[in-house]
Parts: structure tokens; sequence; C-alpha cells
């Protein structure tokens, strides 16, 4: 019984992450499979045929390219807005703060389906369903991406040491070299984790980009398409350059904290 009580969150903690990362390792396994007829679910044979050809389907390529463009300014404006947000709920005391704090909540509390079709209403109150397209997702990623933003960043500026802003100020620091050299470098994780957060929300993001998207086609909505008439190995070839392209950044992170750390 010892042994047991000893070894079970050991045993609970390797079946949590076995039962997360096993659908990751299925779509890798998957992707080398050349299926038979249109839909890639059963395992047939070993081939290199999608890894070699990822674009076979041009339409697929445009949709994840449309993206990417989309995540990325999505991103740019989200975490700038967010950034900027998080240091005036943290450093300021306003009358409308507690309301800001509660309605930066709303994008996270309310159902995606909800907010896609107000969206949608307001869209085609102003502009009309024509207009739909880049710009209308690009608008309704930065809408929810924001609160995102805000509750990362925040959350690495209420745990940063104030004192050392103080002793920079009191070596003749000005108040940009201070942001500069001292605030910007400690939220700096906070505020790449925050983008990277937005970044893949918006990329991944169905619901919301249905309603928003007219004519265009985002590749999670070529993804649901798929599904109901072909499903090549190359979504599996994407979806596996994605998990190993995210495992690579947080690597990546690893190895550079590792190494800030040991220079200091």
């Amino acid at each position: 019984m010892a042994w047991i009580r000893e070894h079970t969150l050991l045993a609970v903690t390797v079946v949590i992450f076995v039962f997360m990362l096993l659908p990751n390792a299925v779509i890798l396994w998957m992707s080398f499979n050349r299926p038979v007829g249109k839909f890639d679910y059963v395992w047939h044979q070993f081939s290199l045929d999608a890894w070699l050809n990822p674009c076979a389907n041009n339409e697929m390529c445009h949709s994840i390219g449309l993206s990417l463009q989309i995540g990325v300014v999505a991103t740019i404006v989200a975490t700038i807005l967010g950034t900027m947000i998080a240091f005036a709920m943290v450093r300021y005391r306003f009358k409308a703060r507690s309301g800001v704090n509660a309605l930066l909540f709303l994008p996270m509390a309310a159902p995606e389906v909800v907010m896609g079709a107000t969206l949608a209403a307001l869209f085609f109150n102003t502009i009309g369903p024509g207009g739909l397209g880049f710009w209308t997702i690009t608008i309704a990623h930065v809408m929810f991406c924001v609160s995102y933003v805000v509750v990362t960043v925040k959350s690495r500026l209420a745990g940063m040491d104030p004192t050392l802003e103080r002793a920079a100020q009191d070596l003749y620091a000005t108040p940009a070299q201070t942001f500069r050299h001292v605030t910007l470098p400690l939220v700096a994780p906070g505020i790449a984790a925050a983008a990277l957060l937005a970044f893949a929300l918006s990329v991944d993001d169905y619901i919301i980009t249905v309603f928003t998207a007219g004519n265009l086609e985002t590749f999670p909505m070529y993804i649901w398409g798929s599904v109901q008439r072909a499903y090549p190995a190359q979504i599996d070839v994407i979806g596996s350059l994605m998990l190993l392209g995210t495992m690579a950044v947080i690597a990546l992170s690893q190895i550079v904290g590792r190494a800030r750390t040991a220079r200091r």
C-alpha cells in the first residue's frame, strides 16, 4: 500500500500526458500513410509521398497561407493593445478599472458561437455581407485575443519586483531608459508568451471565423470541409509540422532561458 501511495501521483501524471499527447502521435504517424481512397483514417502502407508533396492541394495551401497571414496581423495588433492595457491596469488606478477588468473577461467567458453571431450582425449592418473577408476575420480575432494577452501580461507584471525600477531611477535613469533597460526585459517573456498564445488561438479558431469569413476559407474551415468530402494525408503533414514547430520554439526558449541564467 505504501508503494501505491508513493507512485499514484506519478502514474496519474503519466496517464494524463499520454492522453494529451496520443492524438499528436497519431497525427504524426498517419502523415506517413498512403491511404486507400480519399480518407486518411485507416493505416494502409508506409509512404513519404505526403511529406514530399505537402501542397498537392492548392486550395489547402492557400487556406494555410490565409490563416498564417491573419494570425500574424491579429497577433501583432492584439499584443500591442493587450500589453498597453495590462500596463494601464497594473500601474494605474482609475474609476472604471474594475469595470474594464470585468469587460476584459467577457470574450473569454462568452460562448464563441454567440460572439460570432453578434459580430456577423455588426458587420452585416455596417459594411454589408459583401464586405466580409480578411479584415473582418482579423478584427474578430483581435477582439478575443486581446483578453488573453492582457491576462498573460498582467500576471507577469504582477510578479515583477518594483524595486528594480526604483533602483534604476535612483541611478538617474530617465523613464524611457528605465522602461527600455529594466521593465521591458523583465516583462518580455510574458509578452512573448502572450503573442504565441494569441497566434495559436487565431490560427486555430473556427467558430467565430465562420461567421466573419464571407467567401474566404481558413485552414480550420478547410479541414472541416475536407472531413465531409476527403481527408488527404497532407492535412496530417501540416498538423505535424505545426506540432514540431511549436516544440522547436518551446525548446529554443528553454535553451535561451538556461543560457541567460548561466551567464548570471
